[in-house]
């Protein structure tokens, strides 16, 4: 009994402990950072947002979730009424699984495997199961024209992903994702003699061309304005979600901002630098690295927040057009590129 316990329950015991932290961890973040998408909004229309729920609407999510729970969910008469609720559990659980892998410091994650990549790949293509799920099963017309937007939006984008994560993998010889950040500690700051700049060494600089494609790829992959089409309040009421209310609506619109957290730190660790510091000096280099992997993927959500409150909404053909013919040909012809200065540079890891 002592062997199975030193075997099995305590590393169960300490995985699921880590699990249940991070998640809290996160969904605290993301209740804020919803918060910070209301008011980056606002500011850059010249109006408050929330501030009255508590000290500067510190508290407004939490409201808002409460809110949620407590209305009574209306199911269709005319759905599948099993899929009609399985679809936002789907959604929210699979966004939620796709954060096992990722570190958020050095050493700091729930299972440090070798395909890393792969596995954050699976599960945001699987995301779009519980979308169709949704869609199809409320037994509407207008859910199900928003899901079928939804879909073929989703596997449009996810090429172009999938082609820039190849560039990096190219650049670092690994699927793992802590290598992926170990291996942005050296690069063009110590070719140029300067080894404190660290963010030199980052992707974002010699894979300038990718981190572009990437970020606007993951603004339609996560159905982010202005590729919002499958929400879009103006020509489809409210996409695939439009029967959906309380908690259900609210399931989906947690899978929806997990995704979005996904999506940017998916860019803080194959072109920002993961957790290392920007300069390697004091006192940069005395802050904790999940500070530092915080603040960028922070930054990168801002990024996604000021685009939304900017840029108008693309029509449907643009849409697609910019994902089959303009970024599906860039970023195959950068892995070709790239692959073609790391073999002749010697540059390969």
């Amino acid at each position: 009994m002592a062997e199975f316990w030193t075997d099995y329950g305590w590393p169960a015991t300490v995985m699921v402990a880590q699990s249940v932290a991070l998640l809290v961890g996160l969904l605290v973040l993301i209740a804020y950072l919803l918060l910070a998408d209301r008011k980056v909004w606002a500011a850059v229309q010249l109006r408050r947002g929330p501030n009255v729920v508590g000290a500067f609407g510190l508290l407004q999510s939490f409201a808002d979730l409460l809110k949620f729970v407590l209305k009574e969910p209306v199911v269709p008469a005319s759905s599948n009424k099993g899929v009609f609720l399985l679809a936002p559990l789907v959604s929210c659980i699979l966004a939620l699984a796709a954060w096992a892998v990722v570190p958020i410091a050095d050493g700091w994650v729930i299972a440090d495997i070798n395909v890393g990549i792969l596995y954050i790949f699976a599960i945001s293509s699987l995301g779009v199961y519980g979308i169709i799920m949704g869609g199809w099963a409320s037994n509407s017309k207008y859910p199900f024209l928003g899901a079928l937007r939804s879909a073929a939006q989703m596997v449009s984008y996810e090429v172009s992903i999938g082609f820039v994560i190849i560039t990096v993998l190219l650049c670092v010889g690994s699927l793992n994702l802590s290598e992926i950040v170990n291996a942005q500690q050296t690069g063009l700051a110590d070719k140029i003699g300067l080894p404190w700049l660290t963010f030199l060494n980052w992707f974002w600089l010699p894979l300038l061309p990718m981190f572009g494609i990437f970020f606007i790829s993951a603004l339609a992959e996560t159905n982010r304005p202005p590729f919002d089409l499958p929400e879009a309040e103006s020509e489809l009421v409210a996409g695939f979600m439009v029967e959906y209310a309380s908690t259900p609506y609210l399931l989906f619109m947690l899978g929806e901002y997990v995704a979005i957290t996904t999506m940017c730190a998916m860019m803080t660790i194959l072109f920002m630098g993961g957790w290392l510091p920007p300069l390697d000096i004091a006192p940069f280099n005395w802050v904790p690295g999940i500070f530092w992997f915080v603040f960028k993927v922070c930054l990168a959500f801002f990024m996604f927040a000021m685009v939304k409150a900017m840029v108008p909404r693309y029509r449907y053909d643009q849409l697609m057009r910019l994902g089959w013919k303009v970024f599906l040909p860039l970023s195959l012809a950068m892995v070709v590129i790239v692959a073609a200065v790391l073999q002749l540079t010697g540059w390969a890891a």
